[in-house]
């Protein structure tokens, strides 16, 4: 269960991702941003050793607001061979020093939100501790439900970030989110599985949409 501390963070997470941001090929803006929280739900890591967030932000910089889906793991001590992966590093009121990573590269998140997806695992409240997010949505139509122990393969692009696991299962995330119609299935043609949820307009309504799809064997 992940316990949720009320005590202080430098720099913000909004603060690591003003810089981050613009980094990403995925990213909407023409500058750097100027974000706000927006949503978001948590995981939790049966190890009880990292933090698993997956954060909405939205920056208000532009026009129109841009809404991003931001998957993040926050560990004790620099993970392996994720150097390239790092958004920034943290202190902790409570738990000291916090190596925060885009977490699309962290086997940890990989492997609970396959979970999430399939059924094993259960979404939690962003800020409140051991709560159930009940607007997170999930389905799954697969053949079954499958541990997920290998690290998959990690790509992304102007259209997102795509996990595929060794047996070519592919899970794209959409990292600039849309709000979907009211009404609408959230689960895509040709996809076995979905995790969607909602998020708060700046100055507008809160909204629902789609944050990732699976598709067997790499078949969109």
């Amino acid at each position: 269960m992940a316990i949720i501390h009320r005590t202080t963070v430098k720099p913000t997470k909004l603060e690591l991702l003003t810089s981050w941001l613009p980094t990403r090929p995925w990213y909407a803006g023409a500058g750097a941003p100027s974000l706000d929280m927006s949503g978001g739900f948590r995981l939790d890591d049966p190890e009880g050793e990292v933090g698993i967030e997956f954060m909405v932000t939205t920056d208000v910089s532009g026009p129109e607001p841009v809404s991003y889906f931001v998957p993040l793991t926050y560990r004790g001590a620099p993970l392996d061979g994720a150097e390239h992966a790092l958004v920034g590093t943290m202190e902790h009121g409570v738990l000291g020093p916090r190596w925060a990573y885009d977490g699309c590269h962290d086997p940890v998140l990989a492997d609970q939100l396959w979970a999430l997806i399939e059924g094993r695992a259960q979404a939690q409240a962003q800020s409140v501790t051991d709560t159930e997010d009940r607007e997170v949505t999930r389905s799954y139509t697969g053949p079954g439900f499958t541990a997920r122990q290998a690290k998959p393969h990690v790509a992304e692009d102007a259209e997102g970030t795509r996990l595929t696991a060794p047996d070519g299962t592919t899970l794209e995330l959409h990292r600039v989110l849309r709000p979907a119609p009211q009404g609408t299935a959230l689960l895509p043609e040709g996809a076995v599985g979905h995790v969607g949820g909602a998020w708060q307009l700046p100055d507008g309504p809160r909204v629902h949409g789609l944050f990732a799809a699976l598709y067997a064997d790499g078949h969109r």
